[in-house]
């Protein structure tokens, strides 16, 4: 490989160990294992213990990747951590994982909600190709389950917490590597997922806690509908910038926010639903960290190959879209 490619050269992930399932919820809201298994796909998702931060099981995943590259934390460059669900608005999560790892590097947050993993991706081949830096760690980590309304069925169901890294660096001979990128935005609709509380906009006050506005709030039908436009429209425009078709995909690797927007995807690209790598019945929605433990997982168990086309999508708040093309190799 040339030293401008640039690859993936670890994995890892961590979930929480305790397991929340539909019949768990049932006894919470007014819903039942039928219900959310129909409308989502959704079995159980895992839920972190109370007191765990979000750098706690990013940390764990990060480790694993590291270690998985070959290297130590001292050889990292730089630490992206892509979360909506940081330890604390500030110091960056990034920064707090630094500490615990022993890393001696810059670090900072992303924020991109569900499409932060394929962001920083993009963000971090960028640094890597200008030679700013060697070797990057890229974290998609949320403990999204501290701002969840419990009481609420159209959200509560849907999401969970886990931590997915990935460590890059230049492409090693016969590894994997980024072949294209693509970011989208579109703020005009940023009102229709958010949590509207704890920020500038709206200060945590006695009123704001009260009215439950540090809880995600979410406009179902237009999300759907925007994820699946996006999110299609992300998977041809990547490919075309790869030099590649959909026919040419093997593994595509969604954001899991819900079966039937990965079903819906899959049919408008045209794509055998046999193609796309699906864990949201075993772990729901977890955000940035979605798409990162889904790449760990394929590439563990036999999904992707060696010379697979892996497309990275994701749809996220804001709303926000990315897309990464991975033409895959080995990795340590």
């Amino acid at each position: 490989m040339t030293k401008e490619r640039v690859g993936i050269l670890g994995l890892g992930s961590y979930l929480p160990s305790k397991v929340l399932t539909n019949f768990d919820i049932e006894k919470m809201v007014d819903t039942s294992d039928e219900w959310i298994r129909t409308r989502t796909g959704i079995r159980e998702r895992r839920i972190a213990e109370k007191g765990t931060a979000t750098s706690d099981l990013a940390t764990r995943a990060a480790k694993i990747a590291i270690k998985n590259a070959g290297l130590k934390a001292t050889d990292l460059g730089l630490i992206i951590c892509a979360t909506i669900s940081p330890d604390m608005s500030f110091p960056a999560t990034a920064c707090v994982i630094q500490r615990k790892i022993g890393a001696k590097c810059p670090a900072f947050d992303l924020a991109a909600a569900c499409s932060g993993f394929p962001f920083a991706l993009a963000v971090a081949e960028g640094f890597i190709r200008a030679k700013m830096y060697q070797y990057i760690l890229v974290m998609g980590a949320e403990v999204i389950s501290n701002f969840i309304n419990w009481k609420d069925r159209s959200t509560c169901v849907l999401f969970g917490d886990g931590a997915g890294a990935a460590v890059l660096g230049p492409a090693r001979k016969d590894g994997n590597y980024i072949i294209s990128s693509f970011l989208g935005s579109d703020g005009k609709q940023s009102d229709f997922l958010k949590i509207p509380a704890g920020g500038s906009a709206i200060p945590t006050t006695k009123e704001s806690l009260e009215a439950g506005l540090h809880f995600v709030q979410m406009e179902g039908s237009e999300v759907f509908k925007s994820a699946v436009k996006t999110m299609s429209e992300a998977v041809t425009e990547v490919l075309k910038r790869a030099g590649a078709t959909v026919d040419e995909i093997d593994c595509l690797i969604p954001h899991q926010a819900n079966l039937r927007i990965l079903n819906a995807v899959a049919n408008r690209i045209h794509l055998p639903i046999e193609k796309v790598f699906i864990n949201l019945d075993r772990y729901g929605n977890m955000s940035a960290a979605s798409t990162a433990v889904a790449l760990d997982e394929a590439s563990k168990n036999g999904m992707i190959k060696k010379h697979s086309l892996v497309v990275i999508v994701a749809f996220g708040s804001g709303f926000t879209w990315a897309a990464n093309a991975i033409r895959w190799g080995s990795i340590v």
